[in-house]
């Protein structure tokens, strides 16, 4: 059974960087065809998604954010990391990492000073 578990802060200042780090367990990230998800939900607002990185290590972005994100790796430790750079309190949202499948728990971050 694959499981993710998300692992980041709780609050960011603003015109910080946002790093969160998901754990994958029951399966290796580098599994062939497998696609690695962020999609993140403000308060009140639907799901959206952020950017994947595969099992080969490619990435893609969302057009509305490639600027400011970037998805990257550690097969050794079975983890992929998102950063989100200058961030706003419209940045504020719980972070979900997932396969489409199985999804972590979720990571609340609220942007403010």
């Amino acid at each position: 059974q694959v499981q993710l578990q998300e692992s980041g802060p709780g609050l960011v200042q603003p015109s910080q960087t946002l790093s969160i780090t998901c754990t994958v367990s029951g399966r290796s990230i580098t599994t062939s065809s497998s696609y690695w998800r962020w999609i993140r939900q403000p308060p009140g607002k639907g799901l959206e998604w952020m950017g994947l990185i595969t099992g080969s290590g490619s990435t893609q972005y969302s057009p509305s954010l490639k600027s400011r994100t970037s998805i990257s790796r550690d097969t050794s430790k079975n983890q992929f990391t998102l950063q989100l750079s200058s961030v706003t309190p419209e940045d504020t949202a719980v972070y979900y990492c997932t396969d489409y499948y199985n999804w972590g728990q979720g990571n609340q971050v609220t942007v403010s000073s």
